[in-house]
């Protein structure tokens, strides 16, 4: 019987993902779905900072980032897929909130496997390279020192066309 290593990967992960999901429901009863904070990885989204805030501990930092800004918001970034969570705590040091935060793939990545190699696209409306987690090593760099050189010329490009004061 051959079965595709491939799609045997697939039900892997959706299996630890719904795994993963019920034991964070289960280790934490009084996030509800209202408390949960989803950001696409690499983006940012806005936030409202619980009054009286003074401290915002990050579960997992790998997962996600916040930085606090004036008017009481909180900027939430995603730096790599799962669910973490965010406690806010006030200088009493009660804690005011815990909310689950959930990174999620970009709805634009397109992932193309080439045996066990694997490479990531973003395809809105044409598909151009993307570094994203879980590429191989040798796209993943291959595209990064792209991009980096790429940025590198057009500052170049820049500078050399500013004229001198």
């Amino acid at each position: 019987m051959c079965v595709d290593i491939r799609f045997m990967a697939v039900i892997w992960r959706s299996v630890m993902l719904t795994a993963t999901l019920a034991l964070v429901e289960a280790a934490s009863p009084v996030a509800s779905a209202q408390e949960m904070i989803t950001v696409m990885l690499d983006q940012a989204r806005i936030a409202k900072l619980p009054e009286r805030a003074t401290t915002m501990v990050v579960g997992n930092p790998l997962i996600a980032d916040v930085s606090i800004q004036a008017g009481g918001i909180m900027v939430v970034t995603g730096k790599g897929y799962g669910v973490t969570n965010l406690i806010a705590i006030d200088r009493a040091g009660k804690v005011l909130s815990d909310q689950l935060v959930q990174v999620k793939s970009p709805v634009d990545n397109i992932i193309i496997y080439r045996g066990i190699a694997r490479e990531s696209y973003s395809c809105a409306p044409d598909c151009a390279p993307r570094i994203t987690l879980g590429d191989s090593p040798d796209y993943f760099d291959g595209t990064l020192n792209q991009t980096g050189s790429r940025n590198s010329r057009a500052q170049q490009g820049q500078s050399a066309a500013t004229p001198a004061r």
